[in-house]
C-alpha cells in the first residue's frame, strides 16, 4: 500500500521506485542548475513534476564540499516564498525541504512542506523535537564532518558498517524524541564524507543500509566521483554516469532516488523495476 509522508501525500515506496526531483535554490550548487529567482524555482519545480517528480526536495543553502554556511535569515529568504508559491498553487506532490537548521524546519512545515531531508542526520540541537511536534517525515543522512571538512582525507574502518551504525543510532534517537517509525527514511549520504571507493562501496553494499528496516534514499545525481571514474569534470555532462549509479542503487534496494535529470532518470527507474519487482508493467502485447 502507498507510503503516508504526510496528512496529505502518500508515496508508492515498495511498488516501485519514487523521483525526488531537485530545485537547487543556492547561486552556488555544485551542479550549476541553481535558479536566480522565486519565479524559476517556480518554473523548475513544475518543469520536474511534468517529468514524472513524486516528490520536490528544495533547498536554500549549497553543501557542496568546502561550502560556507549561511544565516538562517538568508535560508529563508530563499526557501520560504518558493514553498508558498508551490503551495498556493496546490502542485500535487509533497515538499522536501534541505536543511539542517531546526529554525528553517519548523518554519518551512508550517507553511505545509511535508519532510525535512537533513543532512547533518539529526546532529542538530532541537531538530528531533520539531520533526516530532510537527508530525513530519525526515530524511536522516550521514555526513562525515561537515560541508566544510567533510571532503579532507575522509577516513573509515568499514564504511558500510559504520553508516549503517550512525543511522542505527539516530533512527532509534528519532523515535525515542517522538517521530513516528514510518516517518523515516535513511540516507547513506553519497558525497558527504566519502572518497570514490567509499561511494562505490556503499552502492555494492546497500543492502546492509536496507536490512535497517527503513525506505532507502540515495543521491548519486552528477556527483563528483561519477566524474572522477569518467574523467568529466562538468556535473551537468554526467547524465549517463548518473544513469549507471541509479540502476544499481534501485537494483540493490533503493527506494528513493533524489535527481536533477527527471525525465532521463524516470526511464532508468521504470525499466529497472520492471527488470527486479515481481509485478509485471507491460503486458505481453505490447512487449
Amino acid at each position: 500500500m502507498p507510503w503516508s509522508c504526510c496528512s496529505r501525500h502518500s508515496l508508492p515506496v515498495g511498488e516501485r521506485t519514487v523521483l525526488m526531483g531537485i530545485v537547487n535554490l543556492s547561486p552556488d550548487s555544485f551542479s550549476g542548475d541553481g535558479v536566480a529567482t522565486k519565479e524559476d524555482a517556480i518554473a523548475r519545480a513544475l518543469q520536474l513534476i511534468d517529468e514524472g517528480a513524486d516528490i520536490l526536495d528544495l533547498g536554500g543553502e549549497s553543501t557542496r564540499p568546502g561550502s560556507l554556511p549561511i544565516s538562517v535569515d538568508e535560508e529563508m529568504r530563499r526557501v520560504l516564498p518558493v514553498v508558498e508559491e508551490l503551495l498556493s498553487r496546490g502542485v500535487p506532490v509533497p515538499l522536501s525541504i534541505d536543511t539542517y537548521k531546526p529554525l528553517v524546519a519548523r518554519r518551512v512545515l508550517e507553511a505545509g512542506a511535508c519532510v525535512i531531508n537533513d543532512i547533518f542526520g539529526l546532529r542538530q540541537p532541537e531538530m528531533a523535537e520539531v520533526l516530532a511536534e510537527r508530525g513530519a517525515c525526515v530524511v536522516v543522512m550521514h555526513m562525515q564532518g561537515t560541508p566544510q571538512t567533510m571532503q579532507q582525507n575522509p577516513h573509515y574502518d568499514d564504511c558500510v558498517a559504520e553508516i549503517a551504525q550512525f543511522l542505527k543510532d539516530q533512527t532509534h534517537l528519532a523515535i525515542a524524541k517522538g517521530i513516528s517509525r514510518e516517518r523515516i527514511i535513511v540516507d547513506p549520504g553519497i558525497g558527504f564524507g566519502k572518497t570514490v571507493d567509499h561511494n562505490l562501496e556503499i552502492l555494492r553494499r546497500l543492502p546492509e543500509i536496507k536490512a535497517l528496516g527503513f525506505p532507502v534514499l540515495v543521491g548519486p545525481s552528477r556527483k563528483s566521483f561519477i566524474g572522477k571514474i569518467l574523467n568529466i569534470p562538468n556535473p551537468q555532462e554526467r547524465i549517463w554516469g548518473t544513469a549507471a549509479a541509479v540502476a544499481v542503487a534501485i537494483s540493490r534496494g533503493a527506494d528513493i532516488i533524489r535527481v536533477h535529470d527527471v525525465a532521463e532518470m524516470k526511464q532508468v527507474a521504470t525499466v529497472v523495476d520492471a527488470l527486479s519487482r515481481s509485478a509485471p508493467l507491460v503486458t505481453p502485447e505490447q512487449s
